[in-house]
């Protein structure tokens, strides 16, 4: 997912694409979920009947019976374009085909969307939003063919999905980012668990011979100096920016642009002295104490370890408390 974007960015970039070309289209939103499903509320799935489906609703047992229901409402002349919650139940079948450890249960909203110019610019917006990486909240009423769009930062805070008896309200937002300063053990095992949990990863590192070796798929590998990427790449709040080649000339430089950011993370690897010496360097590099006490570090949760995939444990704990806490507002 390195430099890509998020599912939900690829499932409205589809539906635009779709209904620009004149095609109806469906969209279909998880809104509420109890026992074993496997994806999370705010999960969605675009369907075309000729293009197939963007997007996911779980490990598949979902959007087959789904894809069934669709694909015959898309024949049907007389198929009603008003929202509608559907709910499945995932069955011993499904558990036992689709390796998934217990029952569940899964209310969708199903939208039929159709070409009208409202709806493509319904669609525009959102992803034009997304684009600019941003939030937009999206509320659809269940009573009629109402559609509404807010970027009000009262409206992009909270929870992902509110459920009504009358509505339902979804908040899109753009990948998160992740910025890899140094490639050593650290950063390998951070970045095997930062992808998984929905970190679109970059690795930057200058130094050739630190470079050679690192793999890591879907991990995009830069060689540069690291101040010009982040003033170009990781300057918003969507970004987390990870100190980790132990370099002051590798880290303090790109430290001293990520503090003048809006990421929602920046930290730095390195004992509590490495760290005094650091912040005394920073504001030698006029960062303002206030920009200094934004800076995590040591980074992590203090765990007591000093193997590299333990500390990685750690980190990846302390940035995705922080993004809860910033999703939240």
């Amino acid at each position: 997912m390195a430099n890509g974007h998020s599912t939900e960015h690829r499932v409205i970039e589809s539906l635009y694409q779709w209904l620009s070309a004149g095609q109806s289209a469906w969209l279909c939103t998880v809104v509420k979920t109890w026992g074993s499903s496997p994806r999370p509320a705010g999960s969605v799935l675009a369907y075309h009947p000729e293009h197939g489906i963007v997007g996911s609703l779980s490990g598949g047992c979902i959007e087959e019976a789904l894809i069934r229901k669709l694909s015959a409402a898309s024949k049907d002349a007389t198929t009603n374009t008003v929202p509608y919650l559907y709910e499945y139940a995932i069955s011993e079948d499904d558990q036992a085909r689709y390796s998934l450890p217990c029952g569940g249960q899964i209310t969708l909203l199903v939208e039929c969307l159709t070409p009208t110019p409202e709806t493509l610019q319904h669609v525009k917006v959102m992803l034009d939003t997304l684009n600019n990486r941003q939030r937009i909240r999206r509320d659809v009423s269940l009573v009629n063919e109402t559609i509404s769009l807010s970027t009000e930062p009262r409206d992009v805070a909270g929870q992902t999905v509110t459920l009504s008896s009358e509505s339902v309200s979804v908040l899109f937002g753009p990948v998160f980012k992740m910025l890899l300063l140094g490639a050593g053990e650290v950063s390998h095992y951070v970045a095997q668990m930062a992808t998984p949990v929905g970190f679109a990863v970059t690795l930057c590192d200058p130094r050739e011979s630190f470079l050679q070796g690192w793999q890591q798929e879907g991990v995009e590998v830069i060689q540069c100096l690291p101040d010009d990427l982040v003033r170009a790449r990781f300057n918003d709040q969507y970004c987390a920016i990870l100190a980790l080649a132990h370099d002051p000339r590798v880290d303090d430089m790109a430290l001293m642009e990520a503090l003048k950011t809006e990421a929602f993370y920046i930290g730095a690897m390195g004992s509590l002295k490495t760290t005094e010496a650091r912040c005394k360097r920073l504001a030698q590099l006029d960062c303002t104490p206030d920009e200094i006490s934004q800076l995590h570090a040591p980074i992590g949760i203090d765990i007591g370890s000093k193997k590299p995939a333990e500390i990685a444990i750690s980190i990846m704990a302390e940035v995705v408390s922080e993004r809860h806490r910033f999703l939240k507002g």
